[in-house]
Parts: C-alpha cells; structure tokens; sequence
C-alpha cells in the first residue's frame, strides 16, 4: 500500500509540476529564477555565502533584469564589507525598479561609509522629495550636515522630518542641538524640552537643558534639570555640575555631597574638582577616592562630544563677560 501511495503521489507530482510551472511562467513568473533565489537562501542557512554568491552570479549573467537576483547579491556583498560591489548591484536593482526606495537609501548608507558624504547627501535629498517620511534617510541627511557643521541645513531636514514623525524624541533632541550651534537658545531649550515630553526617560535632555539654564544663569532650573539628568551616563558631570551650583547658592554642604558622588562615580573628578575655582571654597573637604573607579559611559559620538564642548565654552564666555561687565558699572 505504502508503494501503491507513493507511485500516485509521483505521478500526480510528475503532471502538477509542469502544469503549475506552465501557470506561473503565464503570469509572468520566471520560476528559474525563483528556485535558484530558493537555493541561495538555503546555501546562507547554512553558512554557505560563497556557493550563494555563485548561484545568483550565475542567475543575474543569465537574466540580467534578475530584480531579485541583484538585490540578494547586494545584500550577501554588503554583509561581506564589499561596499563597492553591493553598490553596483544596487544600481542595477534601481535600472531593473527605479521606484526602489529601500535600495535608493543603501546606497546612499554605503556612500556614507566609503567617505563619499557629497554623494551620499545628493541621494538623501533626491530620496527625501520622493519619499519624505522615510525617517532613515532623514536621519542620515541630518547627522551628515551635523557632521558638515552646516547646522541650518540640517534643522530643515530634522523639521521637515517632524512633519512625518511628530511623536520621535530623536529629532527634536537633534533639533535642539542644532539650535544650541547657532545660538538660538531659547528654540533649543524648547526642542529639549520637547524631547522630555515625548520620551521621560531621555535624561541627557534634560542634561543640556541644564547647560542652558546656566548660560542665563537660571540656577534654580540648571539645579532642577541636573538633578532629573541624574541615573543616566553623565550622571558623574551632573553631579560635578550639581556642586558648582550649589556653591553659587551658597550651599556648602550639598556642594561637598554633590562632588564626593561625582568622585565615587568617576575618580578622575578628583583632580578636576582640585582645580576647579568655583569649589576652591570646599577644597579641603573634598575626599581623594579609596581606589580608582571610572563610571562605565556609553560612547559619546562626535556630535555629543562637540554640542557639550560648544556649551560649556559658551557658559564661560560669558561668565568672563559678565565680571568684565560688573568691574564696569562699579
């Protein structure tokens, strides 16, 4: 019986099979080139990218309008690291569908990777006017421009952007960036506080919301900001900052607290707290930590690192300029 059943099975596979592809083909289904985007993918599943490569090689020299077959290859070359090669098939992929928008941004990503920014910018923007919700691509354009420093073009991409993704904390804390770079404080401290609304738990807003507070000397609400930016990679800053406050305030006891738990936190703020003239009041009350330890932080990018350098810098400008001021009018 088991034979008998076997028999019927082929027979009926033997008439089906062709009958189906028949079908298919009439659709306009090339069923070559789907069994051997099949077989690719069972070669990967089994880690086995180069017979992979080989299969789709074969099928885009074949059928060189081979949608699928360029698209894989690119993908299997961008795994690989060969950025210049899945470029090349992306292209092709863009010639065989040129509506393919998902290609239109990895090629611009890969440009990006090979330093190649003024291509790479020149696609973003051709992208984003078919596209413009496409928030990848967005987010790219901006950081390239952030990179560039041309900081007004990229508030044009990050709030065309807002248009299509309101509810995204990322680009307002972005936005606030840029507006801090050009001087537009007030724009940034709302985008910053903006940021807050949409995600509660994005204390490095509330970080730079601090560093603005102190630029107008609002030290109620640098304190505040602060002390809610606390729990996060710069709480050991925080707390340094906390202390300069706090000396400014006159609060002696809470400034020792607040430098003692940056130095716990941080060892390095030893020496930094040693040298820092706003807590020369409290020097001698400062405690040289038991043994080194360094608050693990999350990797700064080049954007973190420069928006906190830029405001920093701009807080003791004008502190200098305010005392230039106050020796003036006396």
């Amino acid at each position: 019986l088991i034979g008998i059943a076997f028999n019927i099975i082929l027979y009926l596979f033997c008439i089906i099979t062709p009958i189906l592809v028949f079908v298919l083909e009439a659709r306009g289904i090339n069923v070559s080139e789907v069994l051997k985007i099949i077989m690719a993918q069972i070669y990967l599943w089994l880690n086995n990218p180069k017979k992979a490569k080989k299969i789709l090689i074969d099928l885009v020299s074949k059928y060189k309008d081979s949608y699928l077959g360029h698209k894989f290859l690119a993908k299997i070359y961008e795994q690989e690291g060969g950025m210049r090669k899945a470029i090349d098939e992306y292209v092709q992929v863009l010639d065989i569908k040129k509506d393919d928008t998902d290609s239109y941004y990895k090629i611009s990503v890969l440009l990006r990777e090979l330093g190649r920014n003024d291509e790479a910018t020149e696609m973003l923007r051709t992208l984003l006017k078919t596209k413009p919700d496409m928030y990848e691509a967005s987010k790219l354009l901006g950081g390239i421009y952030l990179e560039q420093k041309e900081f007004k073009k990229a508030i044009e991409v990050y709030t065309n952007a807002v248009k299509y993704n309101a509810n995204n904390y990322e680009l307002y804390y972005n936005l606030g960036v840029c507006y801090s770079r050009i001087n537009d404080f007030d724009i940034a401290r709302k985008c910053f506080q903006k940021t807050i609304e949409l995600d509660e738990e994005m204390y490095l807003a509330y970080y730079r919301l601090g560093q603005l507070a102190l630029l107008y000397r609002d030290f109620d609400v640098a304190e505040e900001s602060f002390a809610k930016s606390l729990c996060n990679e710069k709480e050991a800053k925080a707390y340094f900052e906390l202390a300069k406050i706090h000396i400014i305030k006159n609060q002696k006891e809470k400034a020792i607290l607040d430098i003692n738990n940056a130095i716990r936190k941080n060892s390095k703020y030893y020496e930094i707290a040693k040298k820092e003239p706003t807590l020369f009041p409290i020097k001698n009350m400062i405690e040289k930590p038991i043994k080194e330890s360094e608050q693990e932080e999350f990797t700064e990018n080049q954007q973190e690192l420069e928006i906190e350098e830029y405001l920093n810098d701009t807080y003791n400008l004008t502190k200098v300029l305010n005392k230039q001021k106050e020796k003036k009018n006396k």
